[in-house]
């Protein structure tokens, strides 16, 4: 959510910076900004909408300078505009500040700043914080002083730390100086902040990407640290002002990974990418048959044998890959299992304690809501499982353990891979907690693995269903409701499959276990209403198909997900037909076809797949 980058050295910045800012444009955002120190003063560049308009205004009035900061911002304190577009500045134009996440008490300040005689040019929370840092620099300069030199480095950094001691919220957040030149001060709490180490230069980022390009030594800031970015390296402090000693990481990722690879859309080719993205996740964590969790991510195998319960939490779509887990878990592990979305969990009095295992599933590994309940979780003596897809997220330095998915970078809003990169997580887990618990027999889990390795052959197999699939697409495109039904393990996949095509095509859809037709839903069925089916082979095939039939009779349009060879579906609009799966793995097949569904809809309406209106990657505000 925003997109924050930031660059200290010999170059012109703003290139980089728009550079970056691409990098960052899965984020999601509706503005964007640049401010850089061009002799002795701050000057800024802002556009509403996408970065093509701030390019448009660069190449109109460029912006010189090698000290800069950069943002694309996603609306949450006032509209959509440029006077509301990052960076902000204090009256004087002498301070600009960047800032990711929401502060919470920014009105109680703003009013005190404006019963001072200040007055805001934005909506924004942000602003109040350029206004602190003057504030604070005001009383740490002496009456009629002029700092100079190497006394306004220390000054900068003690005016940004005082003014963080006055906010109550999430931030990441830089800021610039003008009689700071060649110094960028940056600090987090609860929102991701990675600093990027060059050769005589520095780089400042809320994801990888930004920088990836420049150098591959980084330096992930942890809750409530502050750096202060130079182009001859980079100091770290803690908010009390106390100097600490943080080691770089290499990243391994490849640049090429984010390309299109000649697809339409990121997610297009996302969908493509999930046979190696299963392969991935699965390659060498199925035999031996034990030690494999703790070889991997350290969790000793007596864990699993004593917990007394499984917690599960997440958001979105981790939040399904989860409903998911829990009917693996209490169908081939035998523990009993909760899911529960992270920001309910947080706020109500949880049960779980020292004897329970809690699994946290997160994409970007810095959703606000599961960081939040994993620290709740924790208070309570729990022990946490992160399943993530970022190496060095906030989740995974929370986590006790880490199991991650070996996706790639996702850049497409809407999860695709990233989510049967979870499920693949999830069965890895189910199958060695089975084994560790006695609730498998060494030849059950073999033959569990068995069909496991022929999964991403399945999802091949279920993506050349891609030109029938853009035929039912266009016969369905124009509806503006859909209903997505499934039973046991793949009702959640019905609850993904509308999740997915409301957040990429708008439009409204709902996903309901079949059995609750009669409850309610079916006041819904019309002979306007498209009704998905998901009715491969299963033991409750029998009892979908008979809610097939009670939406059929009531006029709905009805697309049937089948198994080849499965049952008759005559009257209906179009059956999808899949190769035979284990009902236990069929999810993690079934949910292809309705992924390249909400795809081609969407596109067919002309909406922007890639970044849809209102969403962002990675949701680091409760």
């Amino acid at each position: 959510m925003c997109g924050i980058v930031g660059y200290v050295g010999p170059k012109p910045a703003a290139p980089l910076l728009m550079e970056g800012l691409k990098r960052l444009e899965y984020r999601g955002y509706d503005s964007a900004g640049l401010a850089s120190i061009v002799d002795g003063t701050i000057e800024r560049r802002r556009a509403q909408g996408k970065l093509t308009n701030l390019a448009a205004v660069l190449t109109s009035r460029p912006l010189a300078g090698g000290t800069a900061l950069g943002h694309t911002r996603w609306a949450t304190h006032g509209k959509p505009s440029e006077s509301n577009s990052h960076p902000h500045t204090d009256p004087t134009g002498a301070v600009a500040v960047i800032h990711n996440g929401i502060i919470e008490n920014y009105l109680e300040i703003k009013d005190r700043l404006v019963a001072a005689g200040a007055k805001f040019e934005s909506e924004t929370d942000t602003e109040v914080l350029a206004h602190l840092v003057a504030e604070k620099l005001a009383l740490l300069q002496p009456p009629g002083s002029a700092p100079k030199g190497e006394l306004n480095e220390p000054l900068l950094f003690e005016a940004v730390r005082r003014a963080l001691g006055d906010v109550r919220g999430a931030y990441a957040v830089a800021v610039l100086w003008a009689k700071a030149p060649g110094v960028i001060v940056a600090a987090k709490t609860a929102s991701p902040l990675i600093i990027g180490l060059g050769e005589g230069e520095t780089f400042l980022g809320s994801d990888v990407p930004a920088f990836l390009a420049y150098t591959r030594k980084a330096v992930f800031l942890e809750d409530g640290e502050m750096a202060v970015l130079k182009k001859t390296g980079v100091s770290f402090f803690n908010l009390a002002g106390k100097k600490i000693e943080k080691k770089p990481i290499n990243i391994t990722w490849d640049r090429t990974m984010a390309e299109k690879s000649g697809y339409r859309h990121f997610m297009l080719k996302e969908i493509h990418d999930q046979p190696m993205s299963c392969e991935d996740t699965m390659r060498g964590r199925l035999f031996p048959l034990k030690g494999v969790l703790e070889r991997d991510c350290g969790m000793n195998a007596d864990r699993l044998k004593n917990i007394r319960s499984v917690q599960m939490i997440a958001c979105g779509t981790a939040y399904h890959s989860c409903l998911v887990g829990q009917y693996w878990f209490e169908t081939l592990v035998g523990v009993p299992t909760r899911v529960e979305t992270a920001s309910e969990f947080r706020y109500r009095e949880t049960t779980v304690g020292p004897e329970d295992l809690v699994i946290a599933v997160s994409q970007s590994g810095e959703t606000a809501d599961t960081l939040a309940a994993v620290k709740l979780a924790k208070e309570k003596g729990a022990k946490v499982l992160a399943v993530c897809n970022t190496v060095g997220s906030a989740l995974t330095r929370a986590a006790d353990w880490t199991l991650y998915t070996h996706c790639g970078p996702e850049l497409g809003v809407a999860s695709t891979k990233a989510f049967i990169g979870q499920l693949t997580s999830l069965a890895v887990i189910t199958l060695h907690a089975a084994i560790g618990r006695g609730a498998m027999t060494e030849a059950q889990g073999r033959a569990f693995v068995d069909d496991l390795v022929k999964v991403p052959g399945w999802i091949r197999a279920a993506i050349k269903l891609d030109k029938q699939v853009l035929a039912v697409a266009k016969k369905f495109a124009k509806k503006e409701h859909f209903l997505f039904i499934g039973r046991y393990v793949n009702y959640p996949i019905a609850l993904e499959a509308a999740l997915k095509l409301k957040e990429i095509s708008y439009i409204h859809a709902e996903g309901y276990p079949a059995g609750e037709l009669k409850h309610g839903p079916i006041a819904l069925i019309d002979e306007d209403m498209p009704v998905v089916v998901i009715a491969t082979q299963s033991r409750v095939f029998e009892k979908t198909r008979s809610s097939l039939e009670e939406v059929k009779a009531r006029g709905a349009q009805v697309i049937v997900l089948a198994t080849e060879g499965v049952g008759e579906f005559s009257g209906c609009e179009a059956v999808l037909r899949l190769p035979p799966v284990p009902e236990i793995l069929s999810p993690i097949v079934n949910i292809i076809p309705l992924q390249l569904l909400a795809y081609h809809v969407a596109d067919l309406r002309g909406c922007d797949v890639d970044q849809p209106r209102n969403l962002a990657k990675s949701v680091t505000v409760e």
